[in-house]
């Protein structure tokens, strides 16, 4: 039987504790989050009847700062995944250094299947449950998958009517109106990028030799295709959770904008023009230079690993490869650049979101590109350290340097 997201987390976290030698009360504490919230939330569905949803949030370890992490809108959702989501996002602001602990929320609901009034209840509901233990300097939120800056704008509105006062750095990913980032939208596909031009440096590829497969073309997945089609790679196959396509002509790649309008209009990349239908499952297996995972957890297992071709598995979603198939892939000598630095960019926005509502002084996109590029290539560089140092894998490099950044902050409160 397969292990769950969170078994998958701690599996991580023990090889980085052995390889540290860490500190048994320390260790003890980062095996479990500080606190879970589960709460029912009933909202009036247009047809006059009440539901009740189930949402959470996981509050991991604030060592080194408040809590922080998205809300997810899935019919998957679970607790034990919420968990370790949160313990990640804990992983992952310490992997690029900001000042931010680990948090994670989510509720059981297809989205799609709600009108935008009821999802806006929902919403509005969902932070009347747990007002009392989020805000700037306890837990802030953000996006996550199918929430969007509208819903962050809901949420907000919601917590400062109950506050009674304006509190914009409550929450991330909003919309510029009130208090969002410039470049925040495409943040985790940029990041992505800066991480895997890094990555791309390390085996003396050059962008316009380089063929690329994309796993999901939600936010994160269509943004990264587009912005790498515009530095010369070719972006050879793409999916979306209906199915994926293969360009014919490996020598051309995808019109990636061309491909965008013609989701929009037929709500999937599949059947586009010059190229053949695929599964989720084989795109994982193309012979392409870069795979980008940027759909769900657990799709590189122990049963496809041996079957991935690809030199780079640059990971923009959380968790998509189990433990497991990370050592097949090491043997296989594939690169690959884990999720809690891959996808770093977007909360490292959000830590700027911030700053900029704190200071009420608002950056340029510029600005926040210009930073956002150099704590990810500084936190590339400082992984490649850890692994070349201790002779390991990627991510399990990335992971001993969070936890000894998390563990140094325990040790200075007196917590270990």
């Amino acid at each position: 039987m397969p292990q769950t997201a969170f078994q998958n987390a701690m599996s991580q976290l023990d090889k980085a504790a052995k390889i540290l030698n860490l500190d048994e009360n320390i260790y003890t504490q980062l095996k479990q989050p500080l606190r879970e919230l589960v709460v029912s939330i009933p909202v009036k569905m247009d047809n006059g009847l009440t539901k009740v949803f189930t949402g959470y949030r996981v509050q991991y370890n604030n060592a080194r700062g408040p809590f922080k992490g998205g809300i997810r809108y899935h019919w998957n959702v679970t607790e034990d995944e919420v968990k370790a989501l949160a313990f990640w996002m804990t992983m992952k602001c310490s992997t690029v250094g900001i000042p931010l602990g680990g948090g994670k929320g989510g509720i059981i609901v297809n989205p799609k299947e709600l009108s935008v009034g009821e999802l806006e209840r929902l919403s509005r509901g969902y932070i009347r449950m747990i007002y009392k233990y989020v805000g700037p300097d306890q837990d802030v939120p953000a996006p996550d998958v199918y929430t969007t800056p509208q819903i962050m704008g809901w949420i907000l509105d919601e917590y400062e009517k109950i506050i009674g006062h304006h509190a914009p750095g409550f929450i991330t990913g909003k919309p510029l109106s009130i208090g969002g980032s410039a470049g925040r939208g495409f943040a985790t596909a940029q990041g992505g990028v800066y991480v895997l031009t890094e990555a791309v440096k390390k085996l003396n590829l050059r962008p316009e030799e380089t063929t690329v497969a994309v796993q999901g073309f939600g936010n994160a997945g269509s943004n990264m295709a587009e912005i790498l089609s515009g530095l010369g790679y070719k972006v050879v196959a793409v999916s979306d959770s209906k199915g994926g396509i293969v360009v014919k002509n490996r020598q051309v790649g995808l019109d990636v904008k061309k491909l965008l309008e013609y989701k929009k209009q037929t709500g999937s990349v599949m059947g586009f023009e010059g190229t053949e239908d695929i599964t989720n499952e084989q795109i994982l297996e193309l012979d392409v230079n870069v795979l980008v995972p940027a759909a769900l957890e657990n799709q590189i297992t122990v049963a496809n690993a041996e079957k991935v071709k690809a030199k780079i598995v640059a990971e923009l979603a959380n968790g998509p490869t189990t433990p497991e198939a990370d050592e097949i892939l090491f043997k296989k000598g594939i690169l690959l650049v884990p999720d809690i630095l891959t996808n770093a960019g977007g909360v490292t926005v959000s830590y700027f979101e911030q700053a900029q509502n704190a200071y009420n002084y608002y950056w340029t996109e510029k600005d926040v590109l210009e930073q956002l590029k150099k704590i990810m290539e500084d936190s590339f560089e400082a992984v490649w350290k850890c692994k070349v140092k201790y002779n390991i894998d990627m991510r399990t490099a990335a992971f001993v340097l969070a936890v000894e950044r998390v563990a140094q902050a325990m040790r200075d409160r007196g917590m270990a």
